[in-house]
């Protein structure tokens, strides 16, 4: 589903995609938040949705939310530093990670996305690949289009006799943690060699900076091929492959296919939120997948910031679902929704919980 476009904005260079007419306002705002400002910044992968979000919610309950679309990394700096109200990141904390910060951190995942593998091959019409191919062409050791390991996935297809230009990520980004630890998991090669994180040492290609300098790279750039969020290969009128899932099917990155992912995470969830949803064994799953999450400090340090930015976050949990899917993204599903709520009553002001019990 593509949906149409009502306006084009920007804010830290990055593109505002706003759906005309997607879903309808919010039935209800939590009020009582008096004309607060909260800042944020951080993974650039939700940021169409986030950008939907803050606009309405302003409009619901006068919060002003101002976010920095920077990528996962300098969200969580960002956070560390205390520079922001809350930081974006579509990879949760380490174990390590979280004892570094200043205070008990928690993770809000507020919906599911996938993660796309967009190309510039205008006579190509359909795509597939094999997570073992990807990882491939990413170590350098597929280097052609008419590669005959591609060629095998995409019989009667004519691929040029074109070097592939490979694009990723120049900065830390939680969009590259989802692709890598995707590859980890199905290339043994590539978790020997790379690994997974937010950063790697890239064996080939060329760098982009956020989904939205990934994407113009990849239009740009002839024979190339890049890891996008799929709202940011739509909006730029990219195609992308069918990837193999772990059940063998070739499939297509729908919103449909993404919850397929999303669903099974649940009973993980219960233990810890933070989850990676990656090669799901799910039969209809779409295998690059991951929830991107929102980090706030536990117990925050102004009373009515703090009260704000968890009624926000209730509300997107709520009401602001409903914008996810017509943005291209998988809404939470309705155990994680209970679970994530359950841990956002856990914010606190000196120890005083922000949210009555409903």
């Amino acid at each position: 589903m593509k949906p149409g476009w009502l306006r084009v904005g920007a804010l830290a260079g990055a593109a505002v995609l706003l759906a005309a007419g997607c879903a309808k306002g919010p039935s209800r705002g939590p009020g009582g938040s008096g004309q607060v400002t909260l800042t944020g910044a951080g993974a650039t992968f939700p940021y169409p949705l986030y950008s939907k979000w803050f606009d309405e919610y302003e409009f619901a309950a006068g919060v002003r939310i101002n976010y920095q679309s920077i990528g996962s990394g300098g969200g969580i700096q960002q956070l560390k530093a205390g520079t922001v109200d809350f930081g974006g990141s579509d990879t949760p904390l380490s174990d390590q990670e979280a004892a570094a910060m200043p205070g008990p951190v928690v993770h809000i995942p507020t919906v599911a996305g996938a993660v796309v593998i967009a190309h510039n091959l205008p006579k190509v019409t359909e795509l597939r690949l094999s997570g073992e191919t990807i990882a491939d062409i990413y170590l350098g050791e597929i280097r052609r289009w008419n590669d005959s390991r591609i060629a095998e996935l995409n019989p009667g297809v004519r691929f040029p006799d074109a070097p592939i230009a490979v694009v990723y990520r120049s900065d830390g980004s939680g969009t590259t943690s989802i692709f890598t630890h995707y590859l980890a998991a199905v290339s043994r090669p590539w978790a020997g060699r790379v690994g997974a994180g937010k950063s790697v040492n890239w064996p080939v290609g060329i760098g982009g900076k956020g989904n939205e300098g990934v994407a113009g790279v990849v239009k740009q750039t002839p024979a190339s091929i890049g890891y996008v969020e799929l709202a940011y290969a739509e909006h730029n009128r990219l195609p992308y492959a069918r990837v193999r899932n772990a059940a063998g099917s070739f499939v297509a990155p729908t919103i449909e296919a993404t919850a397929a992912a999303a669903a099974g995470a649940a009973a993980a969830m219960k233990q810890d939120l933070r989850v990676s949803i990656v090669n799901s064994p799910a039969p209809n799953a779409y295998p690059i997948a991951g929830f991107t999450y929102l980090l706030v400090y536990r117990d925050q340090r102004d009373r009515a910031k703090g009260e704000a930015l968890a009624k926000f976050l209730d509300w997107a949990l709520d009401d602001g679902q409903a914008f996810a899917e017509p943005l291209l993204y998988a809404p939470l599903p309705a155990a994680a929704v209970e679970l994530t709520r359950a841990a956002l009553r856990t914010l606190t002001f000196r120890g005083k919980p922000l949210l009555a019990e409903k």
